[in-house]
């Protein structure tokens, strides 16, 4: 057991190993932390204003909502259990994860880093600086475990392969890396994917590679919603005219600041005249700096910046010091609020704000699988890329019809409704894959 000097950590460690074990479905992802979230679930006083270590909103966001999805309500970890060995890294380690996190922001809020960080792309996840670190927790954790693991991060994957696990790997985003290949001959690994595509992408790499699978082993599952997000979808209609609601969102390490604060700089002249043509919901997600900014530019051009119970308001505010905090405020008040969302292409925000009825106006994309996952959703009908410098020109084309014809707007939305269930029942195809290998 790694060292740890919270006893009230020590204490959920030793019940989240207890829980992985007996719970039907166990899943492992990496994200970062959520440690005082998990002293709550176990019973213990937790505090609020404790800031989370976040590297993904994607590896909780799909990992959790696949967990939502088992436990069918409330949490039951009788049904499932989510644990990230990332919230138990040794004190000695810790500095590594925090590197960790400071060096993904850096690069995320600085365009000009963006080729350093395609570098650390091809230098593989298998390299992550805080693998060491994570790997103690893990192995700890999973130690007794019989039953197949659903891992939601290669790199916890490929460790519980090597310790003779049986595991059942989501690749979430429509991209093959070469990372997932490590393993691929060896039967004890599974993969859900995202589509036939994905798993085609696969199979051939692995060919390249001199590796043979077999295809039953990879399913085709399409990727984790979050169900509660999929009803979202029910209680929004097309937009047609009036009040257009935009959501501006960041990701994990708060990528596309620049881009974010560029668009809120356009949008606050047009959120203070008196016409109500828009409203501006921003979600900064744990990163207090960017909730600054918001606050500072919204104060300098004197917009109210509303509580987010106001559902009516001009401008509102997401944003909370802890990842899963922010995730549900994000649904509530997001993903059951926009019309529209205006984030870079990435598999967690994408894929959430089709599925819960929205379009999408898509930031600079940050490596080649959000370019991939950007062209699949404009081939969807429901996506164009953001003209970051003249946003107001193309909200108003986006608008407008013409000759009796629909906007593109509505056009997308309606897109968005009539996704193919490949795009909204991923996380309820993972946990049937799961049941069937179990």
């Amino acid at each position: 057991m790694p060292e740890l000097f919270d006893p009230q950590l020590i204490k959920a460690f030793k019940a989240d190993k207890k829980w992985l074990e007996t719970t039907k479905i166990p899943i492992v992802t990496v994200f970062g932390t959520n440690r005082e979230d998990i002293k709550g679930w176990h019973g213990m006083k937790e505090n609020e204003n404790l800031p989370d270590v976040v590297l993904s909103r994607a590896h909780f966001s799909m990992a959790f909502g696949t967990a939502v999805q088992a436990w069918g309500g409330g949490i039951d970890h009788h049904k499932a259990w989510l644990v990230d060995p990332t919230n138990y890294v040794s004190s000695k380690h810790w500095q590594s994860l925090l590197l960790t996190e400071n060096i993904g922001k850096t690069i995320a809020r600085y365009p000009i880093l963006k080729t350093l960080k395609d570098l650390i792309d091809k230098f593989g996840r298998q390299k992550l600086p805080i693998l060491d670190s994570i790997t103690p927790p893990l192995l700890y954790l999973t130690a007794k475990i019989k039953k197949p693991i659903l891992s939601f991060h290669i790199a916890a994957g490929n460790l519980l392969i090597e310790q003779g696990k049986t595991v059942l790997q989501v690749i979430t985003d429509p991209h093959v890396r070469y990372d997932y290949l490590k393993h691929v001959e060896d039967k004890n690994l599974s993969y859900c994917v995202f589509d036939q595509a994905t798993k085609d992408d696969l199979l051939e790499k692995a060919a390249i590679a001199g590796k043979s699978i077999d295809p039953a082993r990879i399913i085709v599952t399409g990727p984790p919603i979050d169900p509660r997000i999929l009803d979202c979808r029910l209680k929004k209609p097309a937009w047609r005219s009036g009040t257009l609601k935009l959501c501006l969102t960041t990701g994990g390490l708060g990528t596309n600041k620049t881009e974010l604060l560029q668009i809120l700089d356009l949008l606050l002249p047009e959120l203070r005249k008196k016409n109500k043509d828009l409203q501006l919901l921003i979600y900064a997600g744990t990163h207090r700096d960017i909730a600054q900014a918001v606050k500072k530019m919204a104060k300098e051009s004197r917009v109210t910046l509303s509580p987010l119970k106001k559902t009516k308001a001009k401008l509102r505010l997401i944003y909370h010091p802890q990842i899963v905090d922010a995730n549900e405020l994000l649904i509530k008040y997001g993903f059951a609020w926009a019309h529209g969302f205006i984030t870079k292409p990435s598999g967690d925000m994408a894929y959430d704000a089709v599925a819960s009825g929205s379009f999408l106006l898509t930031l600079h994309e940050w490596g080649e699988w959000e370019a991939v996952i950007r062209q699949r959703f404009e081939e969807l009908g429901v996506s164009r890329r953001a003209t970051v410098n003249n946003l107001l020109a193309q909200l108003t084309s986006l608008k407008a019809t013409q000759h009796n014809t629909s906007s593109f707007i509505e056009r997308a939305m309606l897109n968005s409704h009539k996704l193919d269930t490949l795009y909204l029942r991923g996380a309820e195809k993972i946990i049937k894959a799961y049941q069937k290998i179990a």
